[in-house]
C-alpha cells in the first residue's frame, strides 16, 4: 500500500512537470527578451496536496530535476548569496572618512564598540562579522605594516593634527590588535574546534604578530600622558578615556605573560584587569556611538569565498559580563600550578570546566597549556612524575616499579634495570591517552563527552597491553598471587597497571553517561534506564576499587621496614581509596533512586510525551544508539536491552484498576527502595562534603568542588520530596488513574539543582 503511494506521487511529480510545457490550467503568458512567449502554470497547490501525504524520511525525485537545475536555480543576484551585489544607492569606495575629527564621546563610543566586537570574536563569531567590519582596524592592518610606523590611519596623507584620533585611539586600536594576536596564538597552540569553539581565519591579515608588544605598551602610554595633559577636556571625559586606555595596558601584559611561572603574578595581573571593569561600565553613559564606523561592506575587501553575512551585534551589557567572566577565569586557573598529585590536577580540571558559564575556549586553551607544554607538566614536573604519582595513589604505593633509583642502574642483569625499562615504555606509550583525558575535558561539554566515547575504545587497547605488561612484570617484581577465599588451585593476580587503566576507563564511562544528563541528550522515557546503567557502571566501579583496595590491604600487612615515606604513601593511598569509595556509593545510591522514581512514572504515564512521533525509532534500537560507545568494550558488559528493560519496568499486574495500585503492590515497593536509596545517597554525599580539602583532592577548587556537592545535596532532598509525593498520590488514588490525582513537571535542560541529577517536580492536583 505504501509502495503504491510512492509510485502514484511519483508519477503526480511527473505530470506537473510535463504540465509546465503544456497549455491548459491557470496558465500566465510572460514576453521573454528574446521575443518568444513563455507559459507559466501555478502548481503550488497540487505540489502541497501531492506532498502532505509523505511520511517523514520519504523521498521523491524528478528525474529531471539534475544538479544543473539546483544550481541554476540560486540566482546570482540575490544578496544572500551574491557577495557582488550592490543595493540602490550603495557604492563599492569607502563611505566614511577614518581621519575626520573624533570628539572625546566619540572616542569613548568607539572604544566601547570595538570593545563589544572583540568579545564577540572571543564567543566564536568570525572576525568578518567582528572586527574586520571596523574601517579603523582595516586601515592599521592593510596594506600589511612593515613596522609599527606604517600601523596608521593616514597611510597616503601626513598624519598633522587630530591627535585624538592618531595618538590615543590609535594606540588603543594597535593594543587591541595585539591582545588579538595573543589570543590567536594561543588558541592556535592546543586543541580546539574550529568554526564550534572559534573562528581562527584572519583573511590574510596579519594582527601585528612581528611586533613587541612593548612597543605598544609605549604607544599606550604616551596616550595616557596626551590625555592626563587635556586640561581642558571635561574630567569625567578624560577620566574614562584614561579608564580604557589602562585597562587596555593591564590586558595586553596580562595575555602576553600567560605562561610565566610566576603565579602569584598571574592571578594579580588579572584581578587588576576586572578592578577597572565597574567603572568601565559606569562610563559608558559618556560615550557616543558612531555606528557609521562599521560596515559589512569591510567583507568585500577580505580574501574570503563566503557570501556576505550581516555583522555580530552583542550588547554592552553582554560584553561586560563576559568580559568579567574571562578575568574572573583567567585568575582562577593558575591556581593549576599548586601541584598537589595528579588527582587534584583532574579534579580541578574537571571542576573548573564544569562552570556556569563555561569557561571562553581562550581560558580553555590557556588551560591545557598550564597542564602541558614544552614536554612539562604545569611548567615543572615530568609527565613520567606525573603519571608515577597517580599509580601510587591508586595502586602502587611505595612500590619497588616506581622507585625514580631504578633509572640509576646500568646492569641489564639487574631486576631494576629491567623494571625501569619496561616502565619507561609503559609512559611512553599511555602519556598521549592519558593528557587526551584532560584535553578533552578542556573541550565545550559537548565536545567533550564525544571526545570520550573515542578515548574510552583506546583506553581498551591501554587496558589489554597493560594486563600483558603486569605478567612480564611479575618475573622482576616477585609477586605472590592471592589464594585466600577461593579454591587452592586459583591464583589471583593483582594487575595493577591494568587495574589503574580499567579505573580510566570506567571513569570516563561514568562522565559520558552523566554528560548525556547535563546536555539533555536522553529523552523523558530513557531517564529510567539511562540512570539504572549509571548505577550499573558505578557499580562495576566499586567492585573494581574494592579489589584493588584487597590488594593495598595485602601488600600493607606484608611490609616489614616502615619508614615515614612508605607510611605516607600507603596513608595517602588508603585515603583515596576510601575517599572514592564513598563517592561512587553515594553516585550509585542516588542513581539507583532515580532510576525506580522515573521506572514508576513511566509506569502510570505520568512523564511528559515525546514532543514527536518517531516512525523509524524502536525501544531496541534507542537503547542499541545509547550503547554505542560501549559496544566494543570487553568488560563490563553492555547490559543488553532485555535486561535494561526487566530492571526498568512493572512487569505483573498490580491490584486496582484505571492504572491505580495497592499500598502493597510492586510500584509502591519500587517507591519504597527509591525512597531508601535517596535516604542513603543524601548522608554519603552529606559526608563527603564534610572532609577537608586534601582528603577530597580539591586543594586549588575547594569552593567549587563543595558548591557542586552541595548541588547534589538539594538534589537529593528534591528526589525524596518528590517520592513522598508521589506516594501520597498512590495511596490518594486508590486503584482510580493516577494521573488525575498527580502530576509531573520535568526542569528544562541547565534547570536542575544538578546538571547530572533531572529530577522531576511532582505536585498533588
Amino acid at each position: 500500500m505504501e509502495g503504491d503511494t510512492v509510485n502514484s506521487l511519483a508519477k503526480d511529480v511527473l505530470q506537473l512537470h510535463m504540465a509546465a510545457e503544456q497549455d491548459g490550467g491557470e496558465n500566465c503568458t510572460r514576453q521573454s527578451t528574446t521575443g518568444y512567449t513563455q507559459d507559466v502554470q501555478d502548481i503550488s497547490t497540487t505540489f502541497k496536496n501531492a506532498a502532505s501525504v509523505l511520511d517523514t524520511g520519504q523521498l521523491v525525485k524528478d528525474p529531471y530535476f539534475t544538479l544543473f537545475e539546483a544550481v541554476g536555480a540560486l540566482e546570482i543576484m540575490d544578496p544572500k548569496m551574491d557577495s557582488g551585489v550592490l543595493a540602490d544607492n550603495k557604492t563599492f569606495e569607502d563611505e566614511f572618512d577614518v581621519l575626520r575629527e573624533i570628539l572625546p564621546e566619540e572616542l569613548i563610543g568607539l572604544m566601547d564598540q570595538i570593545l563589544c566586537h572583540e568579545m564577540a570574536w572571543h564567543m566564536g563569531h568570525p572576525l568578518s562579522q567582528s572586527l574586520f567590519s571596523s574601517y579603523y582596524i582595516d586601515r592599521l592592518l592593510w596594506p600589511e605594516p612593515k613596522n609599527l610606523e606604517e600601523a596608521s590611519f593616514g597611510r597616503q596623507a601626513p598624519v598633522t593634527g587630530n591627535s585624538m584620533l592618531h595618538v590615543v585611539f590609535r594606540a588603543y586600536c594597535i593594543a587591541l590588535i595585539k591582545c588579538c594576536d595573543h589570543v590567536h596564538r594561543r588558541i592556535g597552540a592546543e586543541h580546539y574546534y574550529e568554526e564550534e569553539d572559534f573562528a581562527s581565519n584572519l583573511y590574510n591579515r596579519n594582527l601585528l604578530t612581528n611586533f613587541d608588544a612593548s612597543q605598544v605598551q609605549s604607544l599606550l602610554q604616551e596616550a595616557m600622558s596626551f590625555t592626563e595633559e587635556q586640561s581642558n577636556m571635561d574630567e569625567a571625559l578624560r577620566r574614562a578615556i584614561i579608564t580604557r586606555l589602562t585597562f587596555r595596558q593591564r590586558l595586553l601584559r596580562a595575555m602576553g605573560f600567560d605562561l610565566s611561572p610566576d603565579k602569584a603574578a598571574h592571578i594579580q595581573l588579572w584581578k587588576d584587569c576586572a578592578i577597572l571593569l565597574p567603572e568601565l561600565r559606569q562610563s559608558q553613559q559618556f560615550g557616543k556611538p558612531v555606528e557609521e564606523a562599521f560596515s559589512v561592506k569591510m567583507q568585500w575587501k577580505i580574501a574570503s569565498s563566503m557570501p556576505p553575512r550581516p555583522m555580530v551585534a552583542i550588547s554592552s551589557e553582554e560584553a561586560h559580563t563576559f568580559l568579567n567572566n574571562l578575568c574572573r577565569d583567567a585568575a582562577d586557573v593558575y591556581h593549576v600550578l599548586d601541584y598537589h598529585g595528579c588527582s587534584n590536577v583532574l579534579n580541578f580540571t574537571y571542576v573548573f570546566q564544569s562552570r556556569k558559564p563555561q569557561p571562553a575556549i581562550y581560558i580553555r586553551c590557556l588551560l591545557q597549556s598550564l597542564i602541558f607544554n614544552d614536554m612539562k607538566v604545569l611548567g615543572k614536573i615530568t609527565i613520567t612524575k606525573l603519571i608515577y604519582d597517580d599509580l601510587a595513589e591508586l595502586v602502587l604505593p611505595a612500590d619497588a616499579l616506581l622507585d625514580p633509583a631504578n633509572g640509576n642502574v646500568e646492569a641489564p642483569h639487574d631486576p631494576r634495570f629491567q623494571m625501569a625499562r619496561e616502565m619507561g615504555a609503559f609512559v611512553l606509550r599511555i602519556g598521549d591517552p592519558f593528557l587526551d583525558i584532560f584535553r578533552a575535558i578542556c573541550m565545550n561539554r559537548s565536545r567533550t563527552r564525544r571526545m570520550l566515547c573515542h578515548l574510552v575504545l583506546d583506553w581498551e587497547t591501554v587496558q589489554l597491553e597493560a594486563e600483558n605488561l603486569d605478567v612480564e612484570l611479575r618475573k622482576y617484581t616477585g609477586e605472590k598471587p592471592l589464594t585466600e577465599g577461593g579454591p587452592a588451585d586459583t591464583e589471583i593476580w593483582s594487575f595493577p597497571l591494568s587495574s589503574w587503566a580499567y579505573y580510566y576507563k570506567l571513569r570516563q564511562m561514568e562522565w559520558i553517561v552523566q554528560l548525556g544528563f547535563e546536555l539533555g541528550i536522553y529523552q523523558n522515557d530513557e531517564l529510567s534506564p539511562m540512570y539504572w546503567h549509571l548505577s550499573h557502571v558505578v557499580g562495576a566501579k566499586i567492585q573494581h576499587l574494592e579489589r584493588i583496595q584487597t590488594f593495598v590491604s595485602r601488600r600493607s600487612k606484608q611490609s616489614k621496614k616502615w619508614s615515614a615515606k612508605r607510611r605516607q604513601d600507603f596513608n595517602r593511598c588508603f585515603s583515596f581509596l576510601e575517599v572514592t569509595l564513598t563517592e561512587a556509593s553515594a553516585t550509585q545510591w542516588l542513581a539507583i533512586s532515580l532510576s525506580k522514581l522515573y521506572t514508576a512514572l513511566a509506569h502510570f504515564a505520568l512523564l511528559p510525551a515525546r514532543p514527536q512521533r518517531l516512525p523509524y525509532s524502536t525501544p531496541e534500537l534507542r537503547h542499541e544508539l545509547r550503547m554505542r560507545p560501549f559496544i566494543q568494550l570487553s568488560i563490563p558488559k553492555v547490559p543488553s536491552f532485555a535486561e535494561s528493560t526487566a530492571a526498568t519496568s512493572i512487569t505483573f499486574s498490580i491490584e486496582g484498576t484505571g492504572g491505580g495500585c495497592s499500598v502493597g503492590g510492586q510500584a509502591y515497593s519500587i517507591l519504597d527502595i527509591a525512597e531508601e536509596a535517596a535516604k542513603v545517597a543524601r548522608k554519603e554525599w552529606e559526608a563527603l562534603g564534610k572532609l577537608d580539602a586534601e582528603a577530597a583532592r580539591c586543594i586549588n577548587c575547594e569552593e567549587w568542588w563543595r558548591t557542586s556537592v552541595k548541588d547534589v545535596i538539594r538534589a537529593c532532598i528534591i528526589c525524596s520530596i518528590a517520592i513522598a509525593t508521589m506516594k501520597q498520590g498512590v495511596q490518594k488514588a486508590k486503584g482510580n488513574a493516577l494521573e488525575d490525582f498527580l502530576q509531573a513537571e520535568m526542569p528544562k535542560n541547565g534547570q536542575s539543582y544538578h546538571d547530572f541529577w533531572v529530577v522531576p517536580k511532582l505536585s498533588m492536583r
